[in-house]
């Protein structure tokens, strides 16, 4: 495998292939050298030695690379995947799948000619609590009629860091960087903190949606968000960050067998204790607390049915990865799980831009006012 952006959690979900015992590390791109030096240092071997590049072009030509895992800023996501794609690699590619609503169709296109794998980066698609879940209470209906999934995660230490700004290093190259997004003046706080802006990530209502839109999705087997309104703002992080550093949204489904439900969401980058982040599903016959530590499902009447979590989530969806490639079956998270999980989160972010309710058009192909 090669390593296309060596950030944070590039450099984590990386450290979960190498545990696998079933991947060779042959490159690490990333366009600022001190990212890739971090890189080496955290996932060194003894005696190894891993080549480097700027781009990710170096990566796709090499024939001793596989599969690449894309980890770069949301707004790289699309460009990568299609040149990976093309160079004939199987994608492992972080959440979300895309940066704006209209990239799903070139996804779609690139990965159907290609043939090659792609997994997205919602992990818990390979959780066997989370299957659990699937099969032994949603899809046996022990919820009865489910009106309410309420999905809650706080508390996001390195999205509330005092940036202070740098002269632009010499090992970063800036161009590469910004890549498809808006042409602008270099500032670091733009590539530090990435995720504050727009025009590289969706902050709160992309990187923490789209888990537990995911997660609502699968359980009521129900990937058509209808309609979404969105209020939050910044409520306390008045540090150049233009994403919102408190979001609270209601999305409505159409609903397939059971009919409409809703899914609320709150979030927020400052310190609110959150010890178990999940979602809650309500239901006219009980309720369930569905979290990575595992579930609690407790019925209307009975004792309450408590299943824990067992393993790492990062390894086992490495391994389904792994699995989908030597197989050539579907990975657990694919390429169509990821975009389904991605429209709760246009249609969420836009609502919150324009301040006003948004909603699908009946074919789910563009977003119009509510």
């Amino acid at each position: 495998m090669a390593l296309i952006g060596s950030g944070r959690r590039g450099r984590e979900v990386m450290k979960a292939f190498l545990a696998t015992g079933r991947v060779d590390l042959r490159c690490i791109c990333d366009v600022y050298d001190q990212q890739r030096q971090r890189a080496l240092t955290f996932l060194a071997e003894p005696g190894r030695t891993y080549p480097e590049s700027i781009g990710h072009e170096e990566a796709l030509g090499r024939r001793d690379v596989d599969a690449v895992l894309i980890a770069s800023p949301d707004h790289l996501h699309l460009t990568q995947t299609e040149a990976a794609l093309a160079a004939g690699k199987h994608v492992y590619l972080e959440k979300p799948t895309t940066h704006h609503f209209e990239e799903a169709a070139r996804f779609s296109a690139a990965a159907a000619k290609s043939g090659r794998v792609v997994q997205t980066g919602t992990q818990q698609r390979s959780g066997a609590h989370y299957r659990r879940a699937k099969e032994e209470i949603f899809d046996r209906g022990l919820l009865g009629k489910v009106v309410f999934a309420r999905a809650v995660w706080h508390d996001f230490p390195w999205q509330r860091r005092n940036i202070k700004p740098l002269p632009r290093p010499t090992g970063l190259d800036w161009e590469r960087f910004l890549g498809p997004a808006p042409r602008v003046a270099y500032d670091w706080i733009r590539y530090d903190s990435w995720r504050y802006f727009p025009d590289y990530g969706g902050g709160l209502l992309a990187d923490i949606l789209t888990h537990w839109a995911d997660v609502a999705q699968w359980m009521m087997g129900d990937p058509s968000p209808e309609q979404a309104t969105v209020t939050g703002g910044i409520f306390q992080l008045r540090d150049g960050r233009v994403n919102p550093d408190t979001v609270s949204a209601v999305i409505r489904y159409r609903g397939q067998a059971n009919g409409p439900w809703n899914l609320t969401f709150e979030s927020s980058v400052l310190s609110i204790r959150n010890e178990r982040p999940g979602v809650f599903f309500e239901g006219t016959s009980g309720t369930l607390e569905l979290t990575r530590a595992g579930y609690i499902f407790q019925p209307n009447g009975g004792a309450a049915i408590e299943v824990k979590a067992e393993g790492s989530l990062e390894i086992a969806h490495a391994s389904d990865f792994i699995r989908a490639i030597e197989t050539g079956s579907e990975p657990s998270a694919s390429l169509a799980r990821g975009l389904e999980a991605c429209r709760p989160v246009h249609l969420a972010r836009s609502a919150y831009w324009k301040g006003r309710p948004m909603r699908m058009d009946p074919a789910g192909k563009s977003i119009v006012a509510g």
